[in-house]
């Protein structure tokens, strides 16, 4: 009797833009300082995609590095998944520009939105994909332009957000290999006005009236985000644990969304964990909301700090509210 497929990540990719943005750089456009951003938040510096470089271009660059480090082509994708919030226009799918742009014409393409959570959630789709059989190779990217949607007046949400993309590519596990071993996903509508961009939808279809209210920008209740942020994290690192059968004490590293330093801290806290067993890259990346995890964990593979064999949780929360989380056998 044939072995059950087994989902894995092949390969991890990932990309910034080139333009680096400090602090001292965001007291220039806005009454702030570098000492109150470090205080609250942990961010030192972000990346700003160029006005000519989009989410799918982002996307793309990342896609291609993934397949590399995976040792495949274009071609032998079957599907192509972009979890964003800021996809390069409103219709057709961020997916479809970058199945031109990637060459990949055989590859079915769609997007999701579930914001910060979307790279997570992708894992379970991209995992239910590849162990039912109905696809074999799957790319799965988190990219945001969170820039084109940012208000620059609103001093307590413009200098959290920046631009970047991740990318992995789902396939069979090989000898157990990367296997993705559970996933959770939920949500919380009640709580869906704590962090959205009210304007372009069909409730506020784009005027010169949204505009001028700035409903096209990102609004935020940091206080309560934070509040829920750390409890249903913590909660759901736990669970996809039980999910795996491991405990939390087998869980090498955590990546957790990078939303802000504090966070982070407060999550590792609520679990015990020591620093390292945590990874944070919040204070150079600032927050990418999809493309978070993605990146993160791209950095984490590069620099050695994920071992074969080791267990890796992935954790991310965001509006909706969604929460997601997945453990992986490295």
């Amino acid at each position: 009797m044939s072995q059950p497929l087994r989902a894995g990540i092949l390969g991890t990719g990932s990309y910034l833009p080139e333009k680096i943005v400090t602090n001292k750089d965001m007291e220039k456009l806005v009454e702030t300082s570098d000492e109150w951003i470090v205080t609250r938040t942990g961010i030192k510096e972000r990346h700003f995609a160029a006005a000519d470089e989009f989410t799918s271009d982002m996307s793309t660059k990342a896609a291609q590095r993934a397949l590399d480090a995976a040792g495949l082509k274009p071609t032998d994708l079957d599907l192509i998944i972009v979890a964003t919030i800021t996809p390069d226009m409103q219709t057709p799918s961020t997916a479809c520009f970058v199945q031109t742009k990637l060459g990949a014409p055989q590859a079915a393409a769609f997007d999701i939105s579930a914001a910060c959570s979307g790279f997570v959630y992708g894992l379970s789709l991209a995992r239910a994909f590849v162990e039912s059989g109905f696809y074999k190779r799957i790319l799965l990217i988190g990219a945001e332009k969170l820039t084109s949607f940012i208000d620059w007046k609103d001093r307590g949400t413009c200098v959290l957000f920046g631009d970047g993309a991740g990318a992995v590519i789902i396939g069979p596990s090989v000898n157990g290999e990367h296997e993705i071993l559970s996933s959770y996903m939920s949500a919380n509508g009640s709580e869906a006005d704590l962090l959205k961009i009210p304007g372009g939808g069909c409730r506020f279809p784009s005027s010169l009236e949204t505009i001028e209210n700035r409903l096209h920008s990102l609004k935020m209740d940091g206080k309560q985000i934070f509040k829920i942020a750390v409890k249903v994290m913590s909660e759901a690192v736990l669970e996809a644990a039980k999910r795996a059968n491991i405990t939390l004490d087998q869980v090498s590293l955590v990546i957790p969304h990078q939303a802000n330093d504090r966070i982070i801290q407060a999550i590792g806290e609520r679990l015990e964990l020591p620093k390292e067993r945590v990874f944070v890259n919040v204070d150079r990346i600032a927050n990418t909301s999809a493309a978070s995890v993605a990146i993160a964990l791209d950095e984490a593979v590069k620099a050695g700090k994920i071992q074969k064999g080791q267990y890796v949780a992935f954790v991310a929360f965001g509006a909706g509210t969604t929460l997601a989380s997945s453990i992986v056998k490295w």
